[in-house]
């Protein structure tokens, strides 16, 4: 039976667990969280293999089993979340539930269990709710994720468009003055002017890399937006 064979060999379990997600990660050993939430996903299990098998004994069982199917769904959706804002994908939260389902597969096959059809449907009722929650969770929190990265991405355009324009005014007014001829181009208005301009320039020089790097854009050596020969001018300032 299924619930003997999973009470019988679960350290077992786990270790092929651990070893076929291992094989999905670089360093070849998989984070502690990984293998906390295998480890809850099997016990719960269990407990509802042992409530469905008393469901003829006792009225109350398979009311035990269902609240037990709910509790595997929340627990996967925390653990979903969690995988997320610790960097993993989406692939990664479906497949150690995968390693799971494999792994009692083969044990079955090697010990010559026989898993009965109510146990099998129990048990991928159980991978599909843990599945399906996890992949839900993790995919509303990503999508919140984002919301709120466009959110702030949003503000800190308009904060640049506000010092931009403000710089854009200067620059206008100041040679609006110096275009009525009564004020020489080498004076304070004149210097107003420069400055105004060079730090319009400080702006997009600071900013456009970090929008970039915002909006998932890399800047590349040579990139024709650098002007580099503006870049050697000595700056006079007042």
């Amino acid at each position: 039976m299924l619930l003997d064979l999973l009470k019988s060999n679960r350290g077992l379990l786990i270790q092929r667990c651990r070893a076929n997600a291992a094989k999905r990660f670089r360093s070849n050993s998989i984070p502690p969280i990984i293998e906390r939430g295998i480890q809850l996903f099997l016990d719960q299990l269990v407990t509802t293999l042992s409530a469905e098998r008393l469901t003829s004994a006792r009225p109350d069982a398979h009311a035990e089993a269902q609240l037990m199917s709910s509790e595997i769904g929340r627990a996967a959706a925390t653990h979903g979340v969690e995988l997320l804002r610790l960097g993993y994908t989406i692939d990664q939260v479906v497949h150690h539930y995968g390693d799971v389902c494999q792994g009692l597969a083969e044990l079955a096959v090697e010990q010559q269990v026989r898993i009965g059809a109510d146990q099998f449907r129990t048990l991928n009722r159980c991978l599909d709710q843990a599945i399906a929650d996890a992949v839900s969770a993790f995919a509303e929190d990503r999508e919140a994720e984002i919301a709120q990265e466009a959110a702030t991405l949003h503000d800190r355009i308009g904060v640049i468009a506000e010092e931009e324009r403000r710089l854009i005014t200067v620059a206008i007014q100041t040679f609006g003055a110096i275009k009525t001829g009564n004020i020489g181009v080498s004076g304070a208005t004149g210097t107003a002017l420069v400055n105004a301009l060079y730090e319009l320039r400080d702006v997009v020089d600071r900013t456009v890399p970090e929008l970039r790097l915002a909006t998932g854009m890399t800047t590349l050596p040579g990139d024709p937006t650098v002007d580099a020969a503006t870049r050697g001018v000595s700056r006079t300032r007042t």
